[in-house]
Order: C-alpha cells, then sequence, then structure tokens
C-alpha cells in the first residue's frame, strides 16, 4: 500500500490518523511541524501528504508553495483545517492540493479522500508481452469455478474460490458433528478470513461487503479470533 505524511501540530490528531491509516494497511510518517514535514519528504518520498493548515512556525499552505516552488510537489497533498474557509481551500487547490478536510474529520471522509488520491496517482500496470498468457483480474472471479474438496464423513467442503486459497491458511472444511454455535463460529471465521483476504486486509471494503458497521466489524474479527496481522496489505508502494 502507500506511504502517507501525516503533518499536524495537534498530538491527538497525528495519532488517530496513524491508528485509522496503518490499520488500512498503509506505512505512516508523522511530523508536527514544517521542518520536520521537510524532512520526512526528503527521506522517505511518501506517497500522499496529509497537511495541516494552521502550524505553529510555517503554515501549510506556505509548505504547500514552498513545495510547488521548488519542483517538489511530486505527491498529492490533502489540506486539514479546524479553522479553514472556503476561501482558504480554494487557494491551497489552487497551489496544488487535490482536496480539503475539514476538521473534526469523519471516518469515512478521511478513507475516501485517501483513497480517491492514491487511485489518481496509481500507475497504471504496464501491458503484458505479445504472447503471455493474461492473468486474472478481480473482475475474472466471478467466472471462475469454485474447487471443492471431495467429502469425507462428517465434513463439508467450503467452496472457497481460488484467491482465498491462495491468501488464507484457514481450514476449508467444517465438522458438523459439533454444537451449533462453534460450527457457527468457525463458518464465520472463514468467511471473515475470506472477505480480508480477497479486500487485501482493508476494514472499510470489508465493512461494506458484509453489511457490518466498522466497529462491529473489529468487535466480531476480534471474538472470533481473526489474526487481523497476516491480513495486513504490504507496506509500501
Amino acid at each position: 500500500m502507500a506511504t502517507i505524511l501525516v503533518v499536524d501540530d495537534e498530538l491527538g490528531i497525528r495519532a488517530l490518523l496513524s491508528e485509522i491509516l496503518t490499520d488500512e494497511g498503509h506505512t505512516i510518517e508523522l511530523a508536527e511541524n514544517a521542518a520536520q514535514a521537510r524532512a520526512a519528504r526528503e527521506r522517505m518520498r511518501p506517497d500522499l501528504v496529509l497537511l495541516d493548515i494552521w502550524m505553529p512556525d510555517v503554515d501549510g499552505v506556505t509548505l504547500l508553495k514552498e513545495w510547488g516552488g521548488a519542483g517538489l510537489l511530486t505527491m498529492p497533498v490533502i489540506m486539514m483545517s479546524g479553522h479553514g474557509t472556503i476561501d482558504t481551500a480554494v487557494e491551497a487547490t489552487k497551489v496544488g492540493a487535490i482536496a480539503f478536510l475539514e476538521k473534526p474529520i469523519t471516518l469515512q471522509k478521511l478513507l475516501r479522500a485517501v483513497e480517491q488520491a492514491l487511485v489518481k496517482v496509481a500507475p497504471r500496470p504496464a501491458p503484458p508481452p505479445l504472447g503471455a498468457p493474461l492473468g486474472y483480474t478481480r473482475s475474472d472471479l466471478g467466472s471462475l469455478s469454485y474447487p471443492t474438496a471431495a467429502p469425507s464423513h462428517g465434513l463439508v467442503s467450503s467452496p472457497m474460490p481460488m484467491v482465498a486459497q491462495m491468501g488464507l491458511a484457514s481450514e476449508q472444511s467444517f465438522e458438523l458433528d459439533r454444537p451449533l454455535r462453534e460450527a457457527r463460529d468457525a463458518f464465520e471465521k472463514s468467511y471473515f478470513e475470506f472477505h480480508l483476504a480477497k479486500e487485501n486486509g482493508s476494514m472499510t471494503r470489508v465493512a461494506e461487503k458484509t453489511g457490518l458497521e466498522r466497529t462491529h466489524l473489529y468487535r466480531k474479527l476480534k471474538q472470533l479470533g481473526v489474526d487481523l496481522s497476516r491480513n495486513k496489505r504490504g507496506t509500501g508502494v
């Protein structure tokens, strides 16, 4: 996934954004002022910057102009402010910002803005060489046949797509000779592990796919003992 630089002089904001975006599989670097932001941008070359406007040393719009004037605005920048005005937002977009988030920032608006920013700058995959076999894409998954294990006594086969077989280490069969609650928990665990693997660990997309509110989803996964660490998306791009 992406490497994201969060620049904000408020410790609570930095911690909150870092926690949310880390859960989404991103690598997060934090800076509390313009000086730290300059150093971090030079050191890590982030894929995206979340930049607060009102900071004690140099404000975010000034830093944005500085990067733009020096040819360093090679990544998308989303501006943030709790006291912003329409004029401020317009000025920020004129000098290079691609979006403006008003504090307090809601989870949905944050993740939507980040996803849209990263989609805009994501490189298109190179076409395969002539004659090379084409790989499956996500849109092809619906047409894949679902291989099933041969039935055995007391077991029912779990028809899981190829992507789940590659991404999950969980059992693909369920023992029916057990209490209903245990059997249901085993099925639900595999169900959520399948969706986590399919969505590359994105809690937001899994919540949308399964119809659960994000907080409820977290509690459910912890209750079922789902290992979230192995479903995290790769760090860096």
